[in-house]
């Protein structure tokens, strides 16, 4: 890998992680009555997916929609099989009860969203028009409307979950 490369790719994921940070700070400024701060915030996250796709593009890992989504299901399948499960084990060894379950959560959500990038390159040529909904609490993501009496991952209740646009 070129120098370049491995910059643009270091670039890509410290912009990635400011706009994830920067949302969960204005979030806490929301919930403080801080409005203008948690906006300053969410402009500034906008800014940095801004750089983040800058570099994600510069970088030649922008393919296609089947290629999208076959990169996806890599990507969300080596989470659920190999870096959740290590995570767990780890956070179990040090007695980060909170940590590891958290971990486990992901974990089953990550191997929902890879069946769900599965699905949906099975059916490319004519998906099916659906919603999908997320739960605020552990990530899972439903196909359709979620009428459910709990999260199947982490329990929680339906006024839980979200209609992402």
């Amino acid at each position: 890998m070129s120098k370049t490369l491995a910059n643009l790719m270091e670039a890509f994921a410290g912009e990635s992680q400011a706009n994830r940070k920067y949302l969960a700070y204005a979030k806490q400024a929301d919930k403080e009555g801080f409005p203008q701060v948690a906006k300053l915030f969410r402009a500034a996250a906008d800014a940095e997916t801004i750089h983040a796709h800058g570099h994600l593009r510069n970088a030649g890992k922008i393919g296609d929609t089947i290629s999208n989504l076959k990169d996806a299901i890599a990507g969300e399948t080596h989470e659920f099989k190999n870096m959740y499960p290590q995570m767990i084990v780890e956070a179990e060894a040090e007695g980060e009860k909170v940590a590891a379950r958290y971990f486990g959560f992901a974990n089953k959500a990550e191997q929902v969203h890879a069946e769900l990038y599965s699905k949906m390159l099975e059916s490319l040529e004519n998906p099916k028009d659906v919603d999908y909904y997320n739960c605020s609490v552990c990530g899972y993501t439903h196909e359709g409307e979620f009428t459910d009496s709990k999260c199947p991952i982490c329990g929680a209740a339906p006024k839980a979950f979200y209609k992402v646009d």
